[in-house]
């Protein structure tokens, strides 16, 4: 049951809705579209914002829908190991030749869906380095980080949830693995901002 969980979440996962919203909503492959990137950021960017909420929202929901799964049928794996294949399979999707997003929305999505509070924390930060920086990929490698150094406080100052930290070390380091050539462009400083915050 346990294998057939982490599956399951997967296929969850794997569900393009870049694309599909991208293809039957405006006519737009994705993939040939912007950076290519099956997520939110290429959706704004490419279809605008109704587009890139719709995108954001749903990509989000994967991670929480995962992430709940073994309360849904009390199953004792642990939510958040599911919800890491719900990142993978959006990252990798096998709906879409492999080539996903880059697991930001899908992680927050498993951080709702698991530590509420630790999620309002992780946007507030990314909103805020967005506001100043203007880079949305910036936001999102120091809002991963903060989810981390968060559960490591947390469980030293209250012996709580270790496998919180080991999944938010895996989310931040595969965040930064994922935006390693947006590194490069920042430190190149060609990088595309936002202008819409």
């Amino acid at each position: 049951m346990n294998i057939g969980l982490c599956i399951l979440a997967y296929i969850i996962g794997s569900v393009p809705f870049a694309l599909v919203i991208g293809k039957w909503g405006y006519g737009v492959d994705l993939r040939k579209e912007g950076s290519g990137n099956l997520g939110a950021t290429n959706t704004f960017r490419t279809l605008g914002k109704k587009a890139g909420i719709l995108v954001m929202v749903f990509d989000m929901l994967k991670g929480t829908i995962a992430v709940l799964l073994p309360l849904l049928i009390d199953s004792s794996i642990h939510p958040l190991l599911i919800g890491a294949f719900a990142i993978i399979g959006h990252c990798y999707p096998v709906f879409a030749g492999f080539k996903g997003g880059k697991a930001v929305a899908t992680s927050a999505g498993v951080l709702l869906g698991y530590e509420p509070f630790l999620f309002i924390g992780a946007i507030l930060v990314f909103l805020l380095i967005l506001k100043f920086s203007k880079y949305v990929s910036l936001a999102s490698m120091i809002g991963s980080l903060f989810t981390f150094l968060y559960a490591l406080a947390e469980y030293f100052f209250w012996e709580k949830d270790l496998a919180l930290i080991c999944i938010t070390l895996f989310l931040s380091s595969f965040i930064f693995y994922r935006h390693r050539e947006n590194i490069s462009r920042i430190k190149n400083k060609t990088e595309r901002k936002v202008t819409w915050i």
